[in-house]
């Protein structure tokens, strides 16, 4: 149904901007069979994933790492080369330092967002704050971090104009009632279904692109933040930056199809696929954390000296390691933290990253990184 989601409207220079029409979509949404079925599937696998947190040993920390992968997953769809090892191994020399940094802002602008929700509603206000942290630093920093813009922008392939470009978003003075409307559709008491509503905002956004950079990866955390702000999810866990990632051309394919044919129910099908699928794989992700913290500490229980659980532990937050830094953690000698750090060699727990050098050796928790990398892999 062309026109369903918006006009393309021609402007006084010759070229097309979109004007998306207020949500929700009219006609409503079809809930054929297979709408019904996918929604069905998502909210049972999300339910699911948000109730394993409740038995995981320490969900702070699952949390807090998946917040990295997450961060990873989305700057790697920017055209970030940084990885989840980069990221963990700050011990590492690296050459990366800009790509990390981005990887840093979005870890920032996750915790800073989660953070004020407690005590703020989602709003264009708090998105302009967390778009602030996001650009704060490093790639972007000079595109207005924390401003809507005042110019026009588009999407294109590089060294395209605004003429030939592949979508121009709404101009200025349109931008500013769209996202009047989609602040309001935010509050809106109304049936829709919790992940049908989240698909809408999340297309609805990225049609208005209202920031110069960054709009790509605000638009995907507002996905996680509306869900923890609706009591959806109690632990920030639901990343779709993965299946995004790896369905890429589709993704775009499907938006620009709700923005020239209408194709709403295209679209979320799309999006509840991929809550299912994440949910699946961040599900699995964290039966194969708990079935690996019960093997080690199994394993280790018979140690009569209370250091070694306590590494253990560390290394699910910490998995890059060096004799120094555990006997700093632990606050023992280097000698006694050297014993501890050689028998988890022996144990398999710990691999030497660095066979070559005598001196400054570190170590990694190869099979937790393992479970952590899945998906990042460039």
């Amino acid at each position: 149904m062309e026109n369903r989601a918006g006009v393309f409207m021609n402007q006084p220079s010759g070229y097309k901007s979109f004007f998306p029409k207020k949500l929700p979509p009219e006609p409503m949404i079809n809930m054929d069979l297979e709408m019904l079925k996918l929604l069905s599937d998502a909210d049972r696998k999300l339910g699911r994933l948000d109730g394993i947190t409740q038995i995981l040993p320490n969900p702070e920390l699952f949390v807090a790492m998946y917040v990295q992968k997450e961060a990873v997953l989305s700057s790697q769809i920017e055209g970030t080369q940084a990885s989840l090892t980069d990221i963990l191994d700050i011990g590492a020399d690296m050459n990366k330092d800009t790509e990390i940094q981005d990887v840093v802002n979005y870890v920032s602008a996750m915790k800073y967002g989660l953070t004020r929700l407690q005590t703020f509603p989602l709003c264009l206000r708090l998105i302009r704050e967390i778009h602030a942290v996001l650009l704060k630093e490093g790639r972007g920093s000079n595109r207005n971090p924390g401003e809507f813009r005042t110019s026009q922008n588009w999407i294109g392939p590089a060294g395209c104009t605004l003429s030939n470009a592949t979508f121009v978003p709404p101009t200025v003075p349109d931008m500013n009632v769209a996202l009047g409307d989609l602040e309001s559709f935010f509050y809106e008491k109304d049936d829709i279904p919790s992940l049908i509503k989240i698909a809408l905002i999340h297309a609805q956004f990225e049609s208005i692109h209202p920031f110069l950079d960054g709009n790509g990866r605000v638009g995907r955390l507002l996905i996680t933040f509306w869900l923890c702000s609706e009591k959806i999810l109690s632990q920030p866990l639901l990343y779709l930056s993965y299946y995004f990632k790896i369905n890429r051309l589709e993704y775009y394919d499907r938006l620009m199809a709700v923005r020239k044919s209408g194709d709403w129910e295209g679209w979320i099908k799309f999006f509840l696929k991929g809550i299912a699928s994440v949910s699946d794989e961040a599900t699995e992700s964290a039966k194969l954390i708990i079935q690996l913290k019960e093997k080690y500490s199994q394993i280790l229980s018979d140690k009569s000296n209370n250091n070694y659980i306590k590494l253990l532990d560390h290394l699910f937050e910490t998995p890059f390691i060096c004799k120094n830094s555990a006997a700093e953690f632990l606050q023992i000698s280097y000698p006694t933290a050297s014993t501890i750090i050689e028998e988890f060699v022996r144990q398999n727990i710990l691999t030497d990253i660095t066979p070559d050098q005598q001196r400054n050796k570190r170590y990694c928790f190869v099979e937790y990184v393992n479970i952590l990398n899945r998906g990042t892999e460039l």
